[in-house]
């Protein structure tokens, strides 16, 4: 049997990333599959002794099931193995989505054997015997390139659009002590349930959530639980394993799993069924959970961010939510105000969302545009402000934004200071302006949300509210 060279011999240094990894509470997860008994005791104690998460196993089937079934982020792999050898293990792997890096290890290393392994997808090739040191920089370095393989894998598949700000522009006193409180929890591993009407701002404060927590260098990985069909949602969150049903071909990894080492972002989490709402309870509470199709656990670390516009706690009375659930993920509560209650940040976040659309011009507002600004109810809160000062970012002349710039309806508008008859007929206000609003998206329901800043539910709220008849002719 062939022991490896230099065990005492001193590790490099580690690097930044692995070492944060390690710090954090997230070991790199290495799998060693040797059939060497003693050698393969020797490495899975020097690498446990290092700071990682070993597992090991001595023949190619073990390392084939435990590499379906747990998410690794190196293999160690020894190319002569009974049942199955190392290369059969590392051509069956790389067929799965998301693999582990692969180290292949033989005590008869040839030119042909290292070619074939590296063709194969393994990250390096390592002969007997070897310094141990070396088998931690090498395992150290495999681990960066699967994070940047994971990394560009959550980028394409989740931030197609521009990253949202991770921004608070306030000056509004309760808004500010819940910032202070933000920046104190963010380090927790805690679940964060945060509430608030559509477009307060409940995806920034998610995002400064994982920006501030020992988790900043994981993935972000945020799901729209209202935009996914109730029959697609458990794929998405735990993944599929091939077979499950038909036309499944191959493993997909869900959400979970993509989030792993970072936090999960459920935004309108009300809206999961009650079937998904169990499987979440059970995955919050445990660590573990089963892809769909499969019998085995997957473990994951993760830290869930949820929020809602719902009264989550009035669903629970009607059956909707389960009160467990609601527990388990409410563990810190943020709540954040409407816009119509910080009218102080109102001229102040327009002239920043200005800012953001002038590109090389310096736009400014009049007082009655102000004016008209600090008048309207703003249904759709911030995200509605922003695409007023957009389009009105398009309409100004000379630098100058004026109050017939702002899509707010005629008597807001117009400029005119209000009487106490104006102050109380706000409603009025924003019925008129989601009638204008409307009328110019030729009745679409889809664009005129999206121009409002608020979702077609609560768009279609507001039409049945409003008593709003479509025109004959008219399409949704």
């Amino acid at each position: 049997m062939t022991l490896p060279s230099g065990s005492s011999a001193m590790s490099p240094m580690a690097t930044p990333a692995s070492t944060r990894a390690i710090e954090s509470g997230t070991p790199i997860r290495v799998l060693i599959a040797e059939d060497e008994t003693h050698l393969g005791t020797i490495l899975e104690q020097f690498l446990t002794a290092r700071g990682f998460s070993v597992r090991i196993v001595r023949d190619g089937r073990a390392a084939l099931e435990q590499l379906r079934t747990e998410n690794f982020d190196v293999a160690l792999l020894d190319v002569v193995m009974p049942e199955v050898d190392g290369l059969e293990v590392l051509r069956l792997i790389r067929e799965e989505p998301l693999p582990p890096e692969v180290i292949v290890i033989t005590g008869n290393g040839t030119i042909e054997t290292a070619i074939a392994a590296l063709k194969l997808g393994a990250y390096d090739f390592l002969s007997k015997p070897y310094r141990m040191a070396e088998i931690e920089a090498l395992v150290r370095r495999a681990w960066e390139k699967r994070m940047l393989a994971r990394d560009n894998m959550h980028m394409a598949s989740r931030l197609q659009r521009a990253m949202p700000s991770t921004s608070f522009v306030t000056h509004f006193a309760p808004l500010v002590a819940v910032l202070s409180m933000v920046e104190k929890i963010a380090p927790s591993p805690s679940p964060v349930l945060i509430s608030g009407e559509s477009g307060t701002g409940k995806d920034v404060i998610a995002r400064l959530l994982h920006t501030g927590s020992a988790r900043a260098e994981g993935p972000f990985v945020d799901l729209n639980c209202a935009a996914i069909a109730e029959s697609l949602m458990e794929r998405e969150l735990f993944g599929v394993e091939k077979g499950a049903f038909p036309g499944a071909e191959q493993r997909r990894i869900g959400l979970f799993e993509l989030a792993a080492g970072g936090t999960l972002y459920l935004d309108n989490v009300g809206d999961l069924d009650l079937k998904v709402q169990g499987k979440l309870l059970r995955a919050l509470e445990s660590g573990t959970f089963y892809r769909v199709g499969g019998a085995q656990k997957v473990e994951v670390d993760v830290r869930v961010v949820a929020s809602s516009t719902r009264d989550l706690s009035r669903m629970v009375q009607a059956g909707t939510f389960r009160d467990d659930l609601l527990h388990r993920i409410n563990t810190i509560r943020i709540a954040l105000p409407p816009l119509r209650e910080r009218a102080v940040d109102v001229p102040l976040l327009a002239q920043h969302f200005l800012g953001t659309f002038a590109n090389t011009r310096a736009l400014r507002l009049t007082d009655e545009a102000i004016g008209a600004l600090e008048r309207y109810r703003w249904p759709g809160n911030v995200r509605e402000l922003r695409n007023v000062m957009e389009r009105a970012a398009l309409l100004a002349t000379n630098g100058v934004v004026e109050a017939t710039d702002l899509p707010l309806g005629a008597d807001v508008g117009a400029g005119a200071r209000p009487t106490s008859a104006s102050v109380l007929s706000l409603g009025e206000l924003e019925q008129r302006h989601i009638a204008d609003v409307l009328e110019r998206t030729n009745w679409h329901q889809g664009r005129a949300a999206e121009m409002l800043g608020i979702s077609p539910k609560t768009l279609y709220r507001k039409i049945r509210e409003y008593g709003f008849k479509r025109p004959s002719g008219r399409n949704a």
